[in-house]
């Protein structure tokens, strides 16, 4: 049942919960359109007769894009609607990767990888937006939880797509851009079904009285002159350097430099994915559980992500049990700890 404030009817609670479950989707797109890149990578590169360096360029100019977006979109979310910022966002990404698709140059595929990572950072603040303008503080965490679990969804399922769309033609790797970019369109429709004009602009019940959201002394620069906050950018730097390499060499890796065929390094790929997820949940019940017995977690859990060097080291072809356990144990210890140890930091 809708309830009624003013004029204005309030949304069910359940409904609220239906829109996370819209973000989700909205973030495994946006992994989605992140990974088919990397997962088609070899043959890429033959087609376009890429060395290493030109394939990391595509990369860097992706990560160096997505980094302004990440800002750009972050100022322009505090200042327009994401009832229309959101889809607009999602459709030029889309476009971008569908674009990808149809590309005949190095330049072309340049060009659409860095407004490809432009655009897809305004998906963070536009999610984060959302659940901010939705939810109680009390069910924040959960809700943002929920938006942040669809990248592990996209990044498992897209290698395994890609498994079914890619054929022996040389240029089948074009498909799953364009069906990927597809997708994201289709999502638009179902974002404008669902608000309406007023539902982002009404604070949920329990955020009208409640000051838990109000601005730090200082205001912005009253938290990034902080010493946690300090601590936080280290942490998450370094942690996403490891993971970017990751996920942007690691098909290329199996193939060219561990002698995988591409459907072997796409199965390997997604197992690795459902390895991140379980490493993330395991390391994160054990910082809560040394949390909670006032144990600091620092010392156990820098020491896990020395468990990804291992990998580096696997002359066996990566076609045995122990190359694909030495994988998941890789990516428990090294990204397990994303999660948890920000989160500890800002309580």
């Amino acid at each position: 049942m809708e309830r009624m404030t003013g004029s204005v009817p309030l949304r069910a609670a359940s409904w609220r919960w239906w829109v996370c479950g819209l973000l989700l989707f909205a973030s495994a797109i946006n992994y989605m359109d992140r990974q088919t890149l990397s997962n088609a990578a070899v043959r890429i590169s033959q087609e376009f007769h890429l060395n290493q360096e030109e394939y990391g360029n595509l990369e860097l100019a992706f990560g160096w894009a997505f980094a302004a977006g990440s800002i750009l979109f972050g100022v322009i979310a505090d200042r327009i609607s994401v009832r229309w910022l959101y889809p607009a966002v999602l459709i030029l990404w889309s476009l971008m990767g569908f674009a990808t698709g149809l590309v005949q140059t190095y330049t072309g595929l340049l060009f659409c990888r860095t407004l490809l990572g432009l655009f897809e950072a305004g998906h963070w603040p536009c999610g984060l937006k959302t659940t901010q303008r939705l939810l109680a503080p009390k069910d924040r965490t959960m809700g943002n939880s929920v938006l942040q679990s669809g990248t592990s969804i996209g990044a498992i399922v897209t290698p395994l797509l890609m498994s079914m769309m890619l054929s022996s033609e040389p240029g089948s790797w074009r498909l799953p851009f364009q069906v990927i970019g597809g997708v994201g369109i289709a999502w638009v429709v179902f974002w404008l079904v669902l608000f309406r004009d007023t539902d982002l602009t009404i604070d949920p019940p329990s955020a009208i009285q409640t000051q838990i959201d109000a601005r730090p002394d200082g205001g912005f620069w009253g938290v990034v002159f902080t010493r946690r906050f300090f601590v936080l950018l280290v942490i998450v730097v370094l942690i996403n350097t490891c993971w970017q390499l990751l996920r942007a060499w690691l098909p290329k890796f199996l193939q060219e430099g561990r002698g995988y065929n591409e459907s072997e390094a796409l199965y390997f790929n997604a197992a690795y994915y459902v390895a991140t997820d379980i490493g993330c949940l395991g390391a994160g019940a054990f910082t809560l559980w040394l949390h909670r017995r006032n144990v600091r977690p620092w010392f156990a859990v820098s020491g896990l992500p020395l468990l990804c060097a291992p990998g580096g080291f696997d002359n066996g072809g990566g076609r045995s049990a122990q190359g694909l356990a030495l994988a998941g144990s890789s990516a428990a210890g090294g990204h397990g700890h994303v999660g948890p140890v920000p989160l500890l930091l800002c309580t």
